[in-house]
């Protein structure tokens, strides 16, 4: 097959445009950085942004399916910078997709979008949509899946995937932001016994190429979204010395009360709009409601009508990110 990869050459969408390229397809990677490494490994790189629909378009010619994982994350910004990649993008992928006779659409969304703030402990996907929330991320997120879903029909198979805190080797977003934050050896953490799961980066990689080939063979997920995870929960005090000390580092969880940790979050973030800081607050409400609840998933689904199973364990990947980061024995 010949698939176009948004965001082709970032953490997850390199990963899944190795295993796409390991496999015999075809990749381009769409995106708006060059990446070496991934085109001396066989994938054509188009530098473009989402919102240039008729470069995004006509680099959809002659492909048979996209993977679109390209998108705006982080816990802090302007609505509309957010709205405008991860919706109007979005819109754009849909839209490509239906001027080049696409006919199979895998799209990146994030457990975030079925998350209002309570404790989430196995929950599936027939959790709603919340009727608010605390940051433009999530909210982005949720219209541009339904946008995904409702686009679903005979001529465009669609599917929507939802990996929860993807990590591992070349992880430019979680770890480093944790490793910022240790910094001194000790971490407040609102909900250290709060169980978590995650989903390390080439497990998530595999669900998006399962979800690809399950459009095509049955078409059974189309018009669904789907959690994917290591299928694992921890307590978030463990997941995090574990990811910080294959980084090298020791760290101390001291508790913070869930209330403190909201309430900073709500006046940081009305100082920092004050001032017009353009920097991130220390804590933002939705980072205090992350930390202090626990957010965990039941992925039947995936595994009924994916096929998918997570193949590398959390013991396995931190040896891997341990090897990859030089801090192994």
């Amino acid at each position: 097959m010949k698939i176009l990869v948004t965001g082709g050459g970032g953490f997850l969408g390199a990963a899944i445009s190795r295993q796409l390229l390991a496999r015999g397809d075809s990749v381009i990677a769409y995106q708006r950085r060059a990446a070496p490494a991934l085109e001396r490994q066989g994938a054509r790189i188009v530098q473009g942004d989402l919102m240039d629909l008729e470069l995004l378009a006509r680099s959809m010619a002659g492909c048979d399916a996209v993977i679109h994982t390209a998108g705006k994350a982080g816990v802090w910004g302007a609505y509309d910078d957010y709205y405008q990649v991860n919706v109007t993008g979005t819109e754009n992928v849909l839209a490509g997709c239906r001027e080049q006779g696409i006919r199979y659409l895998v799209y990146t969304s994030s457990p975030s979008v079925a998350h209002g703030g309570g404790d989430i402990e196995g929950g599936d996907e027939s959790l709603p949509y919340p009727d608010h929330f605390s940051s433009p991320y999530p909210v982005t997120k949720a219209l541009a899946e339904q946008a995904v879903m409702a686009a679903d029909c005979p001529e465009l198979k669609t599917v929507s995937l939802r990996p929860h805190l993807i990590w591992g080797p070349g992880d430019p977003h979680l770890l480093p932001r944790l490793i910022e934050r240790a910094r001194g050896g000790r971490l407040a953490l609102p909900g250290a016994d709060k169980l978590i799961d995650t989903v390390y980066v080439d497990n998530a990689a595999e669900a998006h190429l399962r979800a690809l080939d399950r459009l095509q063979e049955d078409g059974r997920c189309g018009g669904q979204t789907y959690f994917i995870s290591n299928d694992d929960p921890r307590p978030q005090r463990e997941i995090i010395q574990g990811l910080l000390s294959a980084a090298g580092i020791d760290v101390r969880i001291r508790p913070l009360a869930p209330g403190i940790a909201k309430t900073a979050g709500f006046l940081l973030e009305n100082a920092w709009k004050l001032v017009g800081a353009h920097s991130e607050p220390p804590v933002t409400r939705w980072s205090a409601e992350q930390l202090s609840t626990a957010h965990w998933y039941d992925i039947t689904a995936a595994k009924r009508d994916l096929g998918y199973l997570p193949k590398i364990s959390i013991e396995e990947g931190l040896e891997l990110l341990r090897k990859q980061l030089g801090t192994g024995d």
